[in-house]
């Protein structure tokens, strides 16, 4: 999944980010706004690690990505 798809189904996504980085305020997520350089900055702000780490958890995540996360109906697959 690519991350236009992750920014267009932001509000879907919350949840599943939340998942992975439940150290983010619901006000993170609101400033985030499904822009791919503003997660990587507010999870390293939040975590205390370095730029490049931010990205490699978001890189990391972003391909983790499956339609399944969008289908209310089918079963999520395990990350």
């Amino acid at each position: 999944m690519n991350w236009d798809q992750i920014k267009g189904n932001w509000k879907q996504l919350k949840g599943k980010t939340q998942e992975q980085w439940g150290k983010l305020t619901d006000d993170d997520f609101d400033v985030i706004a499904g822009r791919r350089d503003q997660l990587a900055g507010k999870i390293q702000e939040r975590y205390g690690i370095a730029k490049d780490e931010a990205e490699r958890q978001v890189a990391r995540w972003e391909r983790s990505a499956t339609d399944a996360w969008f289908a209310p109906d089918r079963p999520h697959e395990r990350v």
